[in-house]
């Protein structure tokens, strides 16, 4: 387990005279930061470069900005020693984790009679030491959050002006961010396990069935890497920007890949393209299954010439992530589909393969067994007939429509306009608010939410972001507007009411800058199609599947569904869901692969020792021949 009171990252010291002006500047590419206590129970920080002396700071009445330490970046300044203590490129949960603790041991000291008086530390004949001080534990995270106090004007992450962690006032500092980002939930076995190998520095793709976690891990694995160093990327503009990403069309700097593999050359040398190559030490790819073995390949040559490396990828970690039985790559019209794991390049550049098997989205065990053999493209009789039942049943509530899911964009997109243009009273628009004017068009591709919403009273929506989660109000949950409130929109959702505030969506540009969004998080949702709902959980669903054209498209359609209760299905037919063959005999092969290196428990009574001594020689020559690979399903 990692100490939450170390941190390496790259680290810019600032030393100012009397005067205010720049006295002394320091800057360490790698250095290691440690929190440790004297013998008189004082807390410091201890920076270590990998040359050079250490540096240690006193932590009192110290102000702490952590505005950006999602970008992995914060700043500490000490006002007795009027140094600044700049982090940089820090991965940004180790970071949050170590700014917490000094919040959290800080708090704790205040009330602590432990510390030495000073007359006590002249008089004391203790040897100097020091040592790293004591984890942070559930127990002081409980006595932070009791001791904060809503009349304190300190803070260590001062927004419209400057506060400061005094700890001689006695009041306990406020750090609503720090303690609002401890995560609500925690990785499984099987997460954790695709996780390590992914802090190991192994090329790692990890798969799994709807709902099972995928993205919810590629954000904690994005989070654990120095972000200087990794460029988060997705094949669409949706799932780049649920990561926090950008499109691998955009940061390959060869757009959709029609230029000639010559030309590609030409266009990702660019200055800012092959800078983000170069620097790149961590690429991440989600919805891989939606990335052609051409394009995989094309983007696997420019990134070799790009970097002058002839390893696989020009020597970058990959780390790929998702399910070829959703969502294929999207084809011209007559063209075979040719999935990325077709290619040669795929055995070359993926060195472990793990496919998660625990649902989360749903929790009823015989809707998920339903969903798997969808899946997989099997439709058993008692399955369509359990699925053509679901046409009867009534999941209105509170007014609330069910959303119908369309194969087509178009098709939603008309039913909505309808819809709204239907009902009586009067719209009202609401407009977003960006960062960069010109990047509309961008944010339009890549955010959730347009750039205007017109709304009206009656108008069916859809939450596009996680407000509430414990209750209720998350991406995907059912609500109907009821009325408008100092210019917002007021929706009652299955289980409440409230207004909705603007919210803000963050996206990266090719060049590694960040710009936003402002926008209420709605979308009208009488229909929606199957392509835009991935990633979606929804709570009061209905569909037609007369009209799915590609693989597994139906099985996307149900797998938004949160249980069989708020699912209807008008026309279901057993001929509507189909797997494609290639990815089945590769998914079949995948797992006889797992199988064969799991290892085998040790310790138990077997009667024919000497049979399992020799299977067991056999699994492990077969380990050793084949790619390796780790089983956690």
């Amino acid at each position: 387990m990692e100490s939450n009171a170390v941190l390496t990252c790259s680290v810019n010291l600032e030393w100012l005279n009397n005067q205010g002006t720049t006295q002394r500047k320091v800057a360490y590419k790698t250095a290691t930061l440690r929190l440790t206590r004297n013998e008189f129970q004082d807390i410091f920080l201890e920076i270590a470069p990998e040359k050079g002396a250490e540096i240690r700071l006193k932590l009192k009445s110290i102000t702490v900005h952590n505005k950006f330490m999602n970008d992995g970046k914060a700043t500490i300044k000490f006002q007795q020693e009027k140094c600044t203590v700049m982090l940089v490129n820090a991965a940004p949960s180790q970071l949050i984790s170590f700014l917490r603790t000094i919040f959290v041991k800080m708090t704790g000291d205040k009330s602590s009679n432990s510390k030495m008086s000073l007359r006590a530390q002249l008089l004391s004949n203790k040897p100097k030491s020091f040592e790293e001080i004591s984890p942070v534990t559930m127990v002081d995270l409980e006595n932070a959050h009791k001791k904060i106090s809503r009349s304190t004007d300190t803070t260590p992450s001062p927004s419209s002006k400057k506060r400061k962690i005094s700890d001689a006032t006695g009041r306990a500092p406020v750090a609503k961010k720090l303690l609002s980002a401890i995560p609500n939930e925690v990785m499984t076995d099987e997460q954790k396990r695709v996780f390590d190998a992914c802090m190991s520095g192994l090329n790692v793709f990890f798969t799994g069935s709807a709902g099972t976690g995928k993205s919810f891990l590629l954000k904690k694995i994005i989070a654990a890497l120095p972000p200087n160093a990794t460029a988060a990327t997705a094949s669409t503009g949706v799932a780049a920007c649920h990561i926090g990403g950008t499109t691998l069309h955009q940061f390959a700097g060869i757009g959709r890949g029609e230029a000639t593999l010559e030309r590609s050359f030409v266009m990702a040398s660019k200055s800012v393209v092959a800078q983000g190559w170069r620097k790149t030490k961590h690429l991440i790819i989600d919805e891989i299954s939606m990335i052609d073995a051409d394009y995989f390949e094309k983007v696997e040559e420019v990134a070799r010439y790009v970097r002058r490396n002839d390893k696989p990828f020009g020597g970058i970690q990959l780390i790929l992530c998702g399910d070829f039985l959703q969502l294929p790559p999207v084809t011209k019209r007559n063209e075979t589909t040719r999935f990325c794991f077709q290619s040669p390049m795929w055995e070359r550049c993926v060195q472990r393969s793990f496919e998660l098997s625990e649902v989360h989205r749903q929790h009823d065990s015989e809707f998920i067994n339903i969903l798997n053999k969808l899946r997989l493209g099997e439709v058993p009789k008692e399955v369509a007939d359990k699925l053509m039942a679901t046409s009867k049943q009534i999941i209105e509530l509170n007014g609330i429509l069910a959303t119908r899911l369309c194969s087509h964009t178009n098709e939603a997109i008309m039913i909505n306009e309808s819809k709204l243009k239907s009902l009586e009273g009067e719209s009202v628009a609401f407009n977003a608010v960006d960062s960069d004017g010109t990047a509309t068009k961008q944010l339009d591709e890549q955010t959730p939410v347009a750039s205007q919403i017109i709304l009206k009273i009656g108008a069916q929506v859809m939450l596009l972001k996680n407000l509430n989660i414990s209750s209720g109000l998350v991406n995907g949950a059912r609500g109907v507007v009821v009325g408008f409130e100092d210019n917002l929109p007021v929706v009652t959702f299955r289980n409440q009411k409230c207004a909705i505030k603007q919210e803000r969506w963050l996206c990266k540009t090719p060049s590694g800058m960040v710009i936003t969004r402002m926008q209420v998080p709605l979308k009208l949702a009488w229909a929606f199609s199957i392509h835009k709902s991935q990633g979606l959980t929804l709570d009061c669903v209905e569909m037609s599947l007369g009209k799915v054209f590609e693989a597994g498209q139906a099985y996307v359609a149900l797998s938004r569904a949160k249980s069989m209760d708020t699912l209807r299905i008008l026309d279901f037919k057993a001929s509507q869901v189909w797997a494609n063959p290639t990815v089945v005999d590769f998914y079949k092969k995948l797992r006889r692969r797992l199988d064969d290196t799991e290892i085998i428990p040790l310790g138990r009574k077997n009667t024919n020792s000497k049979s399992t001594l020799q299977k067991a020689k056999g699994k492990l020559s077969k380990m050793i021949m084949d790619k390796p690979l780790v089983s956690i399903s």
